[in-house]
Order: C-alpha cells, then structure tokens, then sequence
C-alpha cells in the first residue's frame, strides 16, 4: 500500500541521514483539507533524540517522498510537520483498505474472547436501564469477530439467589390457581413487588422468603419446578427483545449454573487461608492493607451462597473450560468494586487470569423527565421498542412522498430501534447517558434516521445507474474537493473499527460513520454523479457504492439496520 511505501522511504532515510533504526511513522488526517490529505509529525517526534530542529528533519524527509508513487505534493508547515497531497492514482490505493475493512476477517485458531453483557434478571422484564449495556456489549462482541477474533457472547443471567424464594412465597400467597407457565412476565415482575410491599407490612415475609431459597438450594423439588418454570417463561420474554435488538449470545449461562461448581472454590480458598470467618462464621475475603478495599463476603453465617461466591466459581469454570485470551464484562459503574475485590480475590487465590476488563459504562439520564421511573414500576425496555417505532411511523407519515418505502411497517422498526440503539451507541459509555426521543429521531443530527436516509440514497444513484455495487476504476482525474473529503473520510474506516474494539468504545464508530454521511452528503449535494462523464462518473459512482457498503458494515456492526429505499 502507499503508506507503507512512504514509511519505507522515511526510515530508510533516517537510517541514511541519523542513523535511527524502525522509527514508527504515524500518518493523520489534517483538520484542515487546505493542508493536505495526510501528515506526519516524525520529524518533531524525533527532534530531541537526534539533536536537530523539527524543520532541519522535514526537510530531508521530504526529498525522500518527492516523487514517491502517489505523491501528489509535500510541504513542511508549522514547527516541522509533513504534509501530503496524494495524486489520484494515490487516492484509489488508499481506497482498497476501506474495502478490506469493510470485509469481515475469517475466524482465526487462537484462544476465544469472553464477552458478557446485558445480564437480565429472572422473573422481570427488561428495564430500558439494560440497554446501555446489552448493546454496547453486542457492538463490541461484533467488532471482535470482525477482525477475526474467536468469540463468545455470554448472557450471564441472575437465575439464583434470595430473590427466588421471594417470589415462591409471593406465588404461593397471591398467584391464585395459575400455573407459573401460564403468567407473563409483567404478572411475576408485580408479584415480587407485591411481596416488598406486603413486607412493611409483615417483617416476617423476609425470613421466610429466606427459607425458601435455602430449600430450593437443598433440592426441594416442588421449588426447584417453581424455579425451572419462572426461568423458561423469562427467556421467552427476552428473545423478542433480543430479536428486536439484533442481539443474540452463544451461551446464556446464568447464576444456577455453578451450584456444584462453588463448593470446591470454597474449599480452595480455606485451605489457602484466603476466605476467612467473619461475624455469625460468614467466609471473607481480607484485603491487603494497600488495596484500600472493604472485605469481600463469599459466603454468608447461614451457609447461602452470594453473588460473589458464583462469580469466582464462573471466572474459575471460564478460565479451566475455555482458556480465553481475553474477558471482557460490560455493567454499569456501579459495579466497579465488585470486580475489582473478584480479581483481587483471584490473584491472592494464586489464579493465572486472561487479560480482564470489567467495561464500565454510566448511568442513564432521561432528557424527558416523565420517562423517569417510581417504585414498583419498571420502565420496560419492549414498551420503549414500542414507543420507538411508533414515533418512528409519524415520522414516516408526516414526511409523506418524502419518505420512499414499499413496506412502511418495516421501515417505523428499523427506524424506530435503530434510532433507540443508535441514540445509546453513539455516546461516550464512560459519561451519563442521555435519552432524548428528539435528537434519535432526527433527520438532521447524528442519529440513525440520518445514516439510514444517507445510505437509501446512495442506493438510490446506484439503481438510477442500474448497478449494484461499482468497482474502483484504475484510473481518475484530478479529485474535486467533495471528491477528496470522501475519498479521506472512507479510508479512516479501517482505523475507526481497529480504535473502537481496542478501546471497547462503539461511539468511535458511530461518529466515523456521521462524519462519512455529512462527505458524502455534501459531495452529492455539490457534485454531479449520474450526468457526470467518462472516468469522472466512474469515480463517483465507485465512491457511491463504497460509501453505501461501509455505511452499511458498519451500521450492523452497530446492530442497526440499512434500508435500501427510504
């Protein structure tokens, strides 16, 4: 490729001029196309190294780029960058990495990458709050595979603990003669709010639903049925969601799945002395004195089993069953001290961890404060789905002929959850999240709508040409302005997909792919395409087909979907 001819004639000029060896050039697009489509700033970055002004080292390296194969022109600007104007030949090269990275890498032999997120809980709907998490989870899982990377989505599900025996009690009190098969999932979720209710009320209903949950860990088998029929009706609830979202998992293993995994663990962690009694002969975990963290509970006086306790029987089974390079688990900040007491739990156990990241995201914030939820009542994530794509058919309606569809039905859903899931993705998860209707659903601003449109159009040229995709001719004439802005913006695909798995950060992509839409908006606003003539209309119609293919990979990447009329 062109760069890497370039970085060869720096280096091999470093190593004549400085006698520096496999110096790292990094290339960058300036902010401002009147200085150039790419720059490096080598020759500051080793100013001090070699005792020499920035400008003195600009200047031999660009002798050894004038005339390279795709230099156009290369000036020195500031204190000593490098910038560089590609030749349209230079151009179509660099185009070739847009289509590589559009193209998903074959899996390759190598340990697998953990990824788990959502992390519903049994018995209640999903809450819009699961949102975040689920999908930022799923972009992330997807840009792993895309680059190769063997991967495993986990659904890691709260199917055990105290909760369970909550509701046998709440069931066995008010759940009339229905079958738990025959109740929805809103009917569990109010009979477990009921019980918290009744509670105030009758402070014994604690201990009982406590009892409750040490039978149905003993083996009670009219329990565990109970148990087995609360979970069969909550996963049915969740694959419409999940559906709906584009959100699928390889293994939803949940908390039920290491009760006969934790008892050795916590055999382990007495013999090694690490879990130690605590008040009423609770097992803990005593931290270092360094660590600053409280005492981590694995195991409570009355012998129940924690949280805590399953997830170092999990991190145990992951790591002895699939020996991942890497695990990666998406909540919320909230949960943040948890895991670091678990991998500090695990490194006093003397565990050989994968690479671990416990992928925080922040809280989310309704721009609509009636969206806001009160106690006993869960704002749902399906009844937000539905909120969507309602909005999302006025939307369509309200356009008119404006709107182009053979299926307008089809269109409000992927609209109306693109715009939800887009409206997540496309902010910084490190930062509250803002939900704000408004800004998903615009056609004007960084939202699906806005990168589904700019997509049917370009499909739209591509029909008019009547022509599928379009290859990139061998040769071009001298680029118009538009024509360069989209050309620099395609190739910054394969560096957005690379930023945004490594950073576990979906936002990344989701800007890259607004910035391509505005180009490519305004090289079809400005530059004539289709009445376009010779290797003129060759050249626009290529950077059609390519802008619509990349907005595309990288759109479901994002789980979002690309209608081709609109």
């Amino acid at each position: 490729m062109v760069i890497n001819r370039w970085n060869s004639a720096i280096q091999n000029a470093l190593k004549k001029t400085r006698g520096l060896n496999d110096v790292v050039v990094t290339w960058s697009r300036p902010s401002d196309a009147a200085h150039g489509d790419i720059a490096t700033p080598v020759a500051l970055q080793i100013a001090k190294q070699v005792g020499a002004k920035p400008v003195e080292i600009a200047q031999e390296l660009l002798t050894s780029l004038q005339g390279q194969p795709g230099v156009e022109k290369v000036e020195i600007a500031g204190p000593g960058y490098i910038n560089v104007w590609l030749s349209p030949e230079g151009h179509l090269e660099r185009l070739q990495s847009s289509i590589v990275a559009s193209e998903a890498i074959a899996e390759r032999k190598e340990a697998p990458v953990i990824v788990e997120y959502s992390q519903p809980n049994i018995a209640k709907p999903l809450g819009v709050h699961h949102l975040i998490g689920t999908v930022v989870g799923q972009a992330t899982a997807n840009l792993y595979q895309h680059a190769g990377y063997k991967v495993i989505r986990w659904n890691y599900i709260g199917d055990w603990g105290t909760q369970f025996g909550k509701l046998a009690v709440a069931y066995e009190k008010w759940g009339g003669k229905k079958s738990v098969k025959d109740h929805t999932i809103d009917e569990l979720l109010a009979l477990y709010v009921r019980f918290h209710d009744e509670v105030e009320k009758d402070a014994s209903l604690e201990e009982q639903g406590r009892e409750a949950f040490r039978a149905l860990e003993s083996g009670d088998k009219t329990l565990r049925t109970f148990w087995a029929d609360v979970v069969a009706v909550t996963k049915a609830s969740l694959a419409d969601v999940y559906s709906r979202l584009h959100v699928r998992f390889d293994l939803d293993l949940g908390e039920s799945f290491y009760e006969d995994k934790m008892a050795p663990v916590l055999a382990e962690g007495k013999k090694k002395a690490v879990f130690t009694e605590g008040e009423g002969g609770a097992l803990i975990v005593q931290f270092p004195e360094d660590k600053n963290m409280p005492p981590y509970l694995v195991l409570k006086g009355d012998g129940a089993t924690l949280y805590s306790t399953r997830d170092l029987a999990q991190m145990r089974y992951r790591i002895d069953t699939y020996n991942p390079q890497e695990i990666l688990i998406f909540t919320d900040i909230a949960q943040k001290l948890h895991f670091e007491q678990l991998v500090e739990t695990c490194v006093m156990l003397g565990w050989e961890l994968p690479r671990f990241q416990n992928v925080l995201f922040g809280r989310m914030r309704f721009a609509d404060s009636s969206m806001s939820t009160r106690k006993g009542n869960i704002l749902s994530l399906e009844q937000v789905l539905q909120e969507g794509v309602a909005r999302a058919a006025k939307v369509i309606a309200d356009r008119g002929e404006a709107i182009q569809t053979d299926d307008a039905d089809a269109l409000a859903e992927m609209m109306g959850v693109g715009a939800l899931v887009y409206g997540i993705l496309s902010q910084n998860r490190k930062q509250e999240i803002v939900f704000d209707w408004e800004k998903m659903l615009s056609f004007e601003g960084n939202s699906a709508p806005y990168l589904q449109y700019t997509h049917a159009r370009a499909c739209s040229v591509l029909r008019k040409a009547e022509m599928e995709t379009v290859a990139l001719p061998k040769k071009a004439e001298a680029l118009s302005a538009h024509e360069r802005d989209v050309v620099n913006t395609l190739v910054g695909f394969a560096d957005a997909l690379q930023q945004a798995r490594k950073e576990h950060m979906p936002h990344i992509l989701a800007n890259y792919l607004y910035a391509l839409c505005q180009s490519y908006n305004a090289f079809y606003n400005a530059d004539p395409i289709l009445t376009a003539q010779g290797t003129t209309r060759d050249l626009r119609l290529a950077l059609t087909s390519l802008t619509a293919k990349v907005l595309r990979c990288g759109a479901e990447l994002l789980t979002l979907r690309m209608p081709d009329r609109m």
